[in-house]
């Protein structure tokens, strides 16, 4: 559905984005991870055709960003950046005024999305006195009308509350299941990206590091947190099941290993042992690991 391909961009004769290219497939929920200044921004600026590339090229279903630009956007939905509205008219006028920019205003369709996104009751409201999830929503709900096949989300959760972080992940959740919806987002929350991707691109000083599934980030190994004095006694320990510390306390060992029998040597051994904590390593644990090695 969406190609990004050897996408080169400077700012300032800085290096934004050198030599960047990932897909993503029809139906896929895709996460662009990267910290702040990390490119992401500038890659779904050039896929919106609001940023110029230096080299490189963007495809939406075949058709070239660069080469037929009102063509190819005509499939996306965007929610790029802060959103922009009229504080001083309401929901339902933004709504007309800016749907309006690009092409007819159905208003049967606007009353259907608007209640999709839990608008209804406040639609007719000034949006200056709208929260920032509510103007969330009605970004989104600009971004539903033209019906699009793909969304790409600029931050979408930022700023959000729990409650509205979650609200916002089962939407999109549901977005997906109901019509397919193929979803390009840019995040630096991994708990989310963990929770509702298919896949994800890692981004770091305008290099891809990584693409690939989510689950393929996760590490598979025996996690535990082992508290036991002498520290030399669970070095030895460790090190003889072909295990790894890390600093933060931390144990890493070869999937299937029994941490049973870890404690049963360490108590053998002579060693106090005064926890023993399973863990998991989560998606943020292994991005940090990308990210250290362009670093």
């Amino acid at each position: 559905m969406l190609h990004v391909n050897h996408l080169r961009k400077k700012f300032a004769g800085k290096d934004a984005l050198k030599d960047v290219s990932f897909s993503v497939e029809r139906g896929e929920i895709h996460g662009l991870l990267g910290h702040n200044g990390a490119g992401k921004s500038t890659t779904l600026g050039i896929i919106l055709g609001m940023v110029a590339a230096d080299s490189g090229e963007v495809t939406i279903d075949g058709i070239s960003v660069q080469k037929s630009p009102r063509k190819a956007l005509r499939k996306v939905g965007a929610i790029f950046e802060s959103p922009a509205f009229y504080d001083y008219m309401s929901g339902w006028q933004n709504l007309r005024v800016l749907v309006g920019l690009s092409g007819p205003f159905d208003k049967k369709a606007a009353a259907q999305v608007v209640e999709r996104v839990g608008l209804t009751q406040r639609i007719h409201s000034k949006v200056g006195a709208y929260s920032h999830g509510m103007r969330q929503r009605l970004a989104l709900a600009q971004a539903l009308l033209p019906e699009p096949e793909i969304l790409l989300l600029d931050e979408p959760t930022d700023g959000l509350d729990p409650e509205g972080i979650k609200w916002f992940r089962d939407f999109i959740l549901d977005l997906r299941k109901e019509r397919g919806m193929t979803v390009l987002f840019n995040s630096h929350l991994l708990s989310e990206v963990e929770q509702m991707c298919d896949k994800v691109s890692i981004i770091q000083a305008g290099e891809l590091v990584y693409q690939g599934a989510v689950n393929d980030l996760r590490d598979d190994r025996t996690g535990v947190r082992i508290e036991a004095h002498p520290a030399e006694t669970l070095d030895a320990v460790i090190t003889h099941h072909g295990g790894e510390r890390g600093q933060d306390g931390r144990c890493l060992f070869p999937e299937g290993t029994r941490i049973q029998q870890i404690v049963t040597e360490l108590v053998q051994a002579g060693a106090e042992v005064s926890e023993v904590t399973p863990v998991r390593r989560s998606l943020e644990d292994v991005y940090l690991e990308h990210s250290s090695l362009t670093q």
